[in-house]
């Protein structure tokens, strides 16, 4: 168990029991309620994440979350910041995964400071396709704020993952996600990504069903938990169990193993589990220390965040 004093970090929350933090009508009590619930999960804090979308719907989401964070002390507690998934992403079928493939675009600065200026200073990572930014000039705009630029529903090639690692590319969102099914069975963005595992942060979703705990082990042994975080991925589904649900604009079917399905069976879109779930399969499925589950789940997530790790 991690320690009482830490509690879980979690860098990817697209919503949780019940609340959709990419909803258009979010509301400062639902949120409330969700940051009590996580609390009394283990959770000591999150980034509310905001998806793909048009660039109006994106900033809209994006003041709300700014604006019911400062209206309570106990949800700025929580909500450590805001994490943008898109909308510079990788548009073909698998990479682009659930995000709209409408709505993405290529990587523009002036389209980022539109983001940034919705968000007020609480952007603390911004997930994109290196090949959407070929010239690395988002990134390195990014970065100069001292905002963690994640690549992340790509299929970039080498080089260009060097090139956006140069310019200052840190990490890797939801390893083994974001792909197609079939994929080469040898040149693919997870084998590049694992090639470089030494100078990236790599995050995972270990919910069995994102990733099978067989791949996973193996993932966690090449890039070493040093290198390693897991997020949730939750949306408005997790800690609910089977239904429908929302994320946005979209209906996601929860099946009896809480797979997290797009209406049409095509692809998953979030996931439905939270943070002691995930814990309890690297614990049980893995056979991960308590040691090496802190490291993951709180230890590495505030050393990316630059947050002091307590001691007491």
């Amino acid at each position: 168990m991690v320690g009482v004093n830490r509690g879980y970090v979690d860098l990817q929350v697209n919503g949780i029991y019940g609340v959709d933090f990419n909803s258009d009508s979010l509301q400062s009590e639902e949120v409330a309620s969700v940051c009590c619930r996580l609390r009394d999960d283990g959770v000591a804090g999150i980034l509310a994440t905001i998806i793909t979308d048009d660039l109006k719907a994106m900033c809209h989401r994006l003041r709300r979350i700014r604006v019911i964070r400062g209206e309570s002390e106990s949800i700025r507690d929580m909500i450590w910041g805001i994490h943008i998934e898109g909308p510079f992403l990788n548009s073909q079928p698998g990479f682009i995964g659930a995000h709209p493939a409408w709505a993405v675009s290529p990587a523009e600065c002036d389209k980022m400071e539109r983001l940034l200026d919705a968000a007020g200073d609480l952007v603390r990572i911004v997930t994109l396709a290196p090949e959407q930014d070929p010239e690395c000039n988002v990134i390195r705009m990014l970065v100069s704020r001292g905002i963690r630029v994640a690549a992340g529903h790509c299929d970039t090639s080498l080089e260009q993952l060097c090139a956006a690692i140069d310019a200052g590319l840190s990490m890797f969102t939801h390893l083994g996600n974001g792909c197609p099914l079939w994929l080469h069975r040898h040149d693919n963005i997870i084998q590049r990504v694992l090639s470089l595992s030494d100078q990236l942060w790599i995050g995972f979703i270990p919910d069995g069903v994102h990733v099978p705990m067989l791949a996973l082990k193996n993932y966690l042994r090449l890039v070493g938990v040093e290198r390693s975080f897991v997020v949730t991925d939750a949306i408005q589904a997790a800690g609910l169990g089977q239904g429908t649900y929302n994320l946005a604009a979209q209906s996601v079917i929860v099946d009896e193993q809480l797979a997290t399905w797009s209406a049409d069976r095509s692809h998953l879109i979030g996931s439905a589990s939270n943070m002691s779930r995930l814990v309890n399969n690297l614990r049980m499925s893995i056979g991960l220390s308590d040691a090496d589950i802190e490291r993951l789940t709180s230890i590495n997530p505030r050393q990316i965040l630059g947050r002091e790790i307590s001691v007491n």
